[in-house]
């Protein structure tokens, strides 16, 4: 099969073109198959013809003729097949074997390992996975489509959108109305970049945007902390669910009434779809294996990293490159990865300190992203969080206030418009909310759910599930009821 291969390409000098992607030097078995496939990929990049002749002059140029089998071997091949017809069928043949081969090579390997007590077992299951989606990656390639096949399917996801669409959705909704009026939602494929000084609030705003889509909309998603521990990342999830003040969780310090509420407000949250992965200064590669599981195991459509430069671009080479170029490495794999899984990818990342030392409003910019610029040119999307309450900025250029207020300054959007968009900050819960979608009031779901303008304070007081303490307000036992019709007039 390999004669047959190397003899077709050396009869068409079309033939190669047909098969490039399809095989590499290490597919080849024979290592005098290896050295002539070498050759001929030489003479094309150098855009030299491809013939007998011309492979046994380079062969004796590097001194490797006698190892590729001798002129006259050579010369054979191209006698052993009367055309290229077949291929493309025999060089798939040939990408499988191999294929098999290096799984062959790969499971020994992991087999001896196993047996031994030199390796740990979670470096040994860590290395098994890299080397697995190693041997996909170097040997399965995505071929081209033609017009005709990417126009059909872009009109069945058009169509498709059109069947789904609701309020102009065309992706998974953030939960933020404007924001999502602007982008659509979190878009399949595409890389956004969600980036501020600390303090922002980069955490709160992704964890709301995850929260609303998970418990809204029951959207599988991926959460990989790097910088919080799994239970820190799930108490500010469960402050902003509840709302109850995160300072209280964090010390424990709930009286009665909180825990109830607590335990009230959570059910939903714990049912959701939401996987949490806080493995410190996670590599790449190990990312992109863990991401390829959850999707396989859980099909997860959304996937968000927290933050971008607590990431490691470590493949196990020992190569050693700075900073800056680790951190272009990460954030092309990011884009990769959204496009092979078919998912918005959300990652956060820091701003450099020049935000600090600039006057006037410090408003943040594309140039002050951390350690590479590459971030910028990865990015379908960035988006810069900045509260000017944040900078003792009580005021806007209008004169409002600007108390509670947070700003998504979209920066870059490849598929739209820029703009700004505000969002209510509600920083003891550390949760974003619509404008005016929160004003202090809790929203416990019970039979005045329906009914606005009761303070939290007054619908624990009425609502039945929370009878089992007594009120702050020491009324005594024999105080008549207050008329709800006059009081609350819905």
């Amino acid at each position: 099969m390999e004669e047959a291969v190397l003899g077709a390409i050396l009869i068409d000098k079309d033939a190669f073109g047909l098969i490039y992607e399809l095989l590499n030097v290490e597919s080849f078995y024979s290592e005098a198959h290896q050295i002539i496939f070498s050759t001929i990929t030489d003479l094309f990049k150098s855009s030299e013809p491809i013939d007998s002749l011309n492979v046994i002059r380079n062969l004796r140029k590097t001194g490797l003729i006698q190892k590729a089998g001798g002129a006259k071997y050579i010369a054979s091949l191209s006698s052993k097949i009367n055309s290229a017809a077949n291929i493309e069928y025999h060089a798939m043949a040939i990408s499988q074997s191999a294929i098999k081969r290096e799984m062959i090579r790969v499971s020994g390997e992991i087999l001896e390992e196993g047996f031994s007590d030199n390796f740990d077992v979670f470096d040994l299951l860590n290395k098994t996975e890299q080397s697995f989606f190693s041997i996909s990656e170097k040997n399965i390639r995505k071929n081209y489509l033609d017009a005709n096949t990417i126009m059909r399917n872009t009109i069945d996801e058009l169509e498709h959108k059109k069947q789904t669409n609701v309020d102009g959705l065309t992706g998974i909704a953030s939960g933020f109305n404007d924001l999502d009026n602007l982008t659509g939602g979190w878009q399949k494929t595409e890389l956004t970049i969600i980036a501020a000084r600390p303090g922002m609030g980069k955490t709160a705003f992704v964890v709301s945007s995850m929260r609303n889509a998970a418990v809204d909309h029951n959207i599988p998603i991926a959460i990989f902390s790097l910088e919080m521990s799994a239970t820190q990342l799930m108490l500010r999830m469960i402050s902003a669910e509840a709302e109850i003040d995160s300072e209280k969780l964090r010390k424990g310090t709930l009286q009665g009434h909180e825990w109830e509420q607590l335990h009230h407000r959570i059910e939903k949250l714990s049912k959701s779809n939401i996987f949490i992965d806080d493995t410190p200064a996670l590599s790449i590669l190990e990312l992109r294996a863990k991401c390829r599981r959850l999707k396989a195991q859980h099909n997860i459509q959304m996937v968000i990293i927290d933050y971008l430069q607590l990431m490691t671009g470590d493949d196990g080479s020992g190569v050693s490159n700075s900073r800056e170029q680790e951190i272009a490495a990460i954030s092309r794999s990011l884009k990769n990865l959204a496009k092979e899984l078919e998912v918005p990818v959300l990652a956060l990342s820091q701003l450099s300190r020049a935000v600090e030392t600039r006057g006037g409003d410090k408003r943040p910019q594309l140039s002050d992203l951390r350690e590479s610029g590459s971030i910028e040119q990865d990015a379908d999307m960035v988006m810069f969080l900045y509260r000017p309450e944040y900078y003792k900025i009580t005021e806007d250029e209008q004169g409002n206030s600007t108390e509670g207020i947070g700003e998504v300054i979209i920066a870059k959007n490849r598929a739209g418009t820029i703009d700004t968009i505000r969002l209510q900050f509600i920083g003891k819960f550390t949760k974003f909310a619509n404008i005016g979608e929160y004003s202090g009031v809790s929203s416990i779901p019970n039979s005045f759910s329906q009914h606005s303008g009761i303070s939290q304070f007054e619908s624990q007081a009425i609502d039945p599930g929370f009878q089992t303490f007594k009120s702050k307000m020491n009324i005594e036992e024999e105080t008549p009821k207050p008329n709800l019709d006059e009081e609350y007039p819905f």
